[in-house]
C-alpha cells in the first residue's frame, strides 16, 4: 500500500461520512487513525525487510569472496611443494603441458633437466631429516639463483628436482646450463654449523627428439640421470636411444629378478678356502648364481647391483643366509665336521631392523652352531657407517658368529679403525694378490696387511690366488688361508660332494623361498 492510494481511500471515506447521518465524527477519525497506524507498521516492516535483504546480500558477497580466495589457495597448495615453495609434480606436469601446447603451436623446442642429489640418504641418516630439509631448501634457493626467470624449477619429491627450459635456441645452451647447475650445487653448504658437501647427477631430455608427451620426456630425462650416476655421479648426460633400450632391458631384468625367488631359480655355488699350513679346508664361501630360463646361468655381477638398487637384495640375502646354514649343517652331519660356511652380506641388509633376528632365525632353523657361520662385509661398506657396523658386529659376536672384512685394502680403513671392530678374519683384496709376483709394491702391501692382521690376532685370507708362485709368496709372508682358482673354482653342490667324497644320494636338503617366509624380511620385500 503506497501513500497515494492511502490518500484516495481517506478522501472517499470522508465523502461517505458527510452523506451518512448516522455515522459519528469521532468514529470516522478513530477509523482513519487505525488506517494510518496500520500503514506505518507495514512500511516499517518493508524497510526492515529491505535492510535485511541488503545485509544478507553483503554477507553473501563476502562469503563468496572468501570461498573464492580459499579455493585459489587450495589450488595453489595442490601444485606447490610445501618445503621449498617450488611447483610439485602436479604443478610441473601442468607447466610441461603448457610448454607442449606452445611448442606444437609455434614449432618451438624445449628441454627438461632431471636433477638427483648424490648420496642424499647419507645426510638424512647421519645428521637427521631436519638437516636434510635445510639442505633441500638451500638447493632450491641455489637453483633459483643460477637459472633464468623464464625457467621453471620444481621439486618432484625426495631429493629430485626438475627444470623446464622453454627458451632454447642453441644446442649447447642446455649443456652450459647443466654445467652451471653442477658447479653451484657442489659448492659447500653451511647448515647449522655443519659444512656439507654434496653433488648432483643430471639427465636431460629434449622436445621433440626425446619424447612428445610429458611422461616420455620425464622418463627419458630420468633414464639419462641414472646413466650419469653409473658414470660416477656429479655429471650430466643427454638422453640417447641406446639409453632407452638399456633401460627397457633393465626393467625386464628387474621384473624377472622379482619372480626368481618364487620360482626357485637361485642356486648356491661354493668355493673352498684352504689353510696354507695344513692344506685342509677351513671354510666354504657361498656364492649365489641365478639359473634364469631366459638368460641362462648368471654370476652375481650380472644381477646383484640391480638387487641392491631395487631392495631385492634383502629377500635374496635372506634366502642365501638360510640356504647356506642348512647346507653347512648337512655337510657336518655327513662328515665335514670343522668346516664353516661364509656368506656375503650387503650394507643394505645390515641396515635393516630385522638383520640380527634373521641371523638368529636361520641358525635356529638349521641347527647350525653359530661359530660355523661366517658373515663377510666389504671394507668400504663397513667404513661408510663405522659406528653402526661396530654395534652390529658386537651383537653378532655375542651370538658366536664368525666375522670377516672382505676386499680389505680398498676401503681406506686403518689399524686404529680395525681395533674397534670385533672381527676374526681379514680377506686381502684380489687386486693386490694378482700383482704380488711382478710388483714389489703389491707384495709389500700384502705383507703389511698380513702383519697388521696378526698384530690384532686376526686370521688373514688371500683372495684370487691363481698361481703356485702367488701361493708360495703368501706362505712366505705368513698368510693363514687362501682362496682362488688355484685351489678350486666355485662349484655347485653336487661337485662339492664328489670332491670331498660325500655320498651324493644322501643329500636331500632342498632350499626354497618358502623356507624363509616366516622372516619379516621375506614377508615384506622392498
Amino acid at each position: 500500500m503506497n501513500r497515494l492510494l492511502l490518500r484516495q481511500i481517506k478522501k472517499h471515506l470522508a465523502e461517505s461520512f458527510e452523506n451518512d447521518q448516522f455515522c459519528k465524527k469521532e468514529h470516522f477519525q478513530e477509523f482513519i487513525r487505525a488506517i494510518d497506524q496500520s500503514y506505518d507498521f507495514q512500511e516499517k516492516e518493508v524497510r526492515l525487510l529491505e535492510r535485511t535483504i541488503d545485509i544478507s546480500s553483503q554477507e553473501l558477497n563476502k562469503a563468496n569472496k572468501l570461498l573464492k580466495k580459499q579455493n585459489e589457495e587450495m589450488a595453489k597448495v595442490a601444485v606447490t611443494d610445501i618445503l621449498t615453495g617450488l611447483p610439485n609434480r602436479l604443478g610441473f606436469h601442468n607447466d610441461i603441458d603448457h610448454a607442449l601446447d606452445m611448442a606444437e603451436r609455434y614449432g618451438r623446442q624445449f628441454s627438461i633437466i632431471f636433477i638427483d642429489l648424490d648420496r642424499f640418504k647419507v645426510i638424512n641418516d647421519s645428521l637427521g631429516h631436519h638437516m636434510g630439509d635445510l639442505l633441500l631448501k638451500d638447493v632450491a634457493g641455489r637453483l633459483k639463483s643460477c637459472l633464468r626467470k623464464s625457467d621453471t624449477i620444481a621439486r618432484l619429491g625426495g631429493d629430485e628436482f626438475t627444470v623446464l627450459l622453454e627458451e632454447i635456441y642453441k644446442s649447447g645452451d642446455v649443456s652450459r646450463i647443466a654445467k652451471k647447475i653442477l658447479h653451484v650445487l657442489s659448492t659447500p653448504y653451511n647448515l647449522d654449523g655443519h659444512e656439507i658437501m654434496i653433488t648432483a647427477s643430471i639427465g636431460i631430455a629434449n622436445y621433440p627428439d626425446d619424447g612428445k608427451t610429458w611422461g616420455e620426456l620425464l622418463k627419458n630425462a630420468d633414464t639419462a640421470m641414472y646413466q650419469a650416476k653409473e658414470y660416477g655421479r656429479n655429471n650430466f648426460q643427454l638422453f640417447t636411444v641406446a639409453m632407452g633400450e638399456k633401460a627397457t632391458k633393465h626393467m625386464e631384468l628387474e621384473s624377472k629378478l622379482r619372480r626368481a625367488l618364487d620360482r626357485s631359480e637361485f642356486e648356491l655355488y661354493y668355493q673352498p678356502q684352504m689353510d696354507i699350513k695344513t692344506g685342509s679346508t677351513c671354510c666354504m664361501e657361498a656364492l649365489i648364481r641365478w639359473n634364469s630360463p631366459e638368460f641362462g646361468l648368471l654370476a652375481p655381477n650380472h644381477f646383484i647391483p640391480l638387487a641392491e638398487e631395487t631392495g631385492l637384495i634383502i629377500p635374496i640375502g635372506e634366502w642365501v643366509l638360510n640356504a647356506a646354514c642348512v647346507q653347512c649343517k648337512d655337510w657336518q652331519d655327513k662328515g665335514l665336521k670343522n668346516t664353516r660356511v661364509a656368506i656375503n652380506v650387503s650394507r643394505r641388509q645390515l641396515e635393516t631392523a630385522h638383520f640380527l633376528f634373521s641371523v638368529t632365525s636361520a641358525l635356529n632353523r638349521s641347527g647350525l652352531d653359530p661359530h660355523f657361520l661366517e658373515i663377510e662385509l666389504t671394507e668400504s661398506a663397513v667404513m661408510q657407517q663405522p659406528n653402526f657396523a661396530i654395534s652390529i658386529f658386537k651383537n653378532l659376536k655375542k651370538m658366536g658368529v664368525t666375522l670377516s672384512i672382505d676386499d680389505f685394502g680398498t676401503g681406506y680403513s686403518s689399524l686404529a679403525d680395525l681395533k674397534h671392530f670385533t672381527i676374526d678374519r681379514l680377506k686381502v683384496d684380489r687386486s693386490f694378490v694378482s700383482d704380488i709376483e711382478d710388483s714389489p709394491d703389491a707384495k709389500a702391501i700384502v705383507t703389511a696387511i698380513i702383519a697388521m692382521g696378526h698384530i690384532l690376532n686376526l686370521s688373514v685370507v688371500a683372495e684370487g690366488v691363481e698361481t703356485q708362485r702367488q701361493m708360495d709368496l703368501l706362505k712366505e709372508s705368513g698368510c693363514d688361508c687362501m682362496q682362488g682358482f688355484l685351489l678350486s673354482k666355485p662349484k655347485p653342490i653336487k661337485e662339492i660332494f664328489t670332491d670331498y667324497g660325500i655320498i651324493e644320494q644322501a643329500f636331500d636338503v632342498p632350499i626354497t623361498p618358502q623356507q624363509v617366509t616366516g622372516s619379516p624380511l621375506r614377508a615384506n620385500p622392498v
